[in-house]
């Protein structure tokens, strides 16, 4: 893990965030004393594509008169 002041990484945000991309870590010092602030990690957590329709044949829905909402409104389309 490599240690960078706070105004060196305002400096080179763009470079440093290449860095964590490719999986570098970062500890940011702060202050006079370069005491550690903060940690610039990659992002561990992959994505993942939500599968809609889950519920479908398991789940139904009905609407019921006396609401003024289409449904359309009702599911934002």
């Amino acid at each position: 893990m490599k240690t960078i002041s706070a105004g060196d990484l305002k400096t080179h945000f763009s470079e440093i965030l290449k860095s964590v991309e490719a999986g570098e870590k970062f500890a940011i010092t702060y202050g006079k004393k370069k005491e550690i602030k903060a940690l610039l990690v990659p992002n561990e957590i992959k994505k993942t594509k939500r599968k809609l329709g889950i519920l479908e044949g398991k789940a139904t829905y009905a609407f019921v008169g006396g609401h003024n909402t289409s449904e359309k409104e009702f599911f934002g389309l």
